[in-house]
């Protein structure tokens, strides 16, 4: 929404929403939703928080927003190298090396915001890390479906939670401070792993 355009109550907002909202992310990100205060939230987006509730509502309608624009560009799973793949290993490598820059890319912030979002919270924003585990299953499912050329039906289910919670792993771990070749050899050692669960010649049919 452009700068001036409406408020729900009718008077124009003073600020870009876009950019409200990439700002609010960046902050969520860096510091998770409970670091991160309404005064913390005007100073960065430039606006009073009559205008911030206005506009959004809440803070946790806010950081669902924020959440929801960070997984639509930056946090996005890239599947298409892991379907391009031409065995089992070599989509695993995709998928985990493809985390790996993203999670440590020094032009954002470090980690995933959906791996490391709200994994515990205090009760009253008990709604917003559900959400975030909604999010965190959907991820999961995508990686499945990802993989479902590379595994059996009993094997692509465990295969894909496995993977999950390695990538969450590498989110915490780059958050911490982790540098890439670190977290390089947690991919090798995964791709090992499956070099030697799923069978030779397990192919992209």
């Amino acid at each position: 929404m452009e700068r001036n355009t409406k408020s729900r109550g009718g008077r124009p907002w003073s600020f870009d929403r876009k950019k409200a909202v990439e700002a609010a992310m960046r902050l969520f990100w860096r510091h998770g939703y409970e670091g991160v205060s309404i005064v913390d939230l005007t100073r960065e987006i430039g606006v009073a928080p009559p205008s911030l509730y206005a506009a959004f509502g809440s803070k946790a309608e806010l950081y669902r927003e924020a959440i929801t624009r960070y997984e639509e560009t930056l946090g996005g799973l890239n599947l298409a190298p892991v379907q391009l793949a031409t065995s089992p290993a070599e989509a695993v490598r995709a998928l985990l090396e493809g985390a790996v820059r993203a999670v440590t890319d020094p032009q954002f912030e470090r980690g995933c915001m959906i791996s490391s979002g709200i994994v515990a919270c205090h009760p009253d924003h008990a709604s917003l890390a559900r959400d975030a585990a909604v999010r965190r299953n959907a991820m999961r499912e995508r990686i499945a479906e990802a993989l479902r050329s590379f595994a059996g039906p009993d094997e692509v289910g465990p295969l894909a939670r496995h993977l999950a919670a390695v990538l969450q792993g590498i989110s915490i771990q780059a958050r911490d401070g982790s540098e890439p070749t670190e977290l390089q050899e947690i991919v090798e050692d995964v791709v090992a792993g499956v070099e030697a669960r799923l069978p030779v010649g397990a192919r992209k049919q």
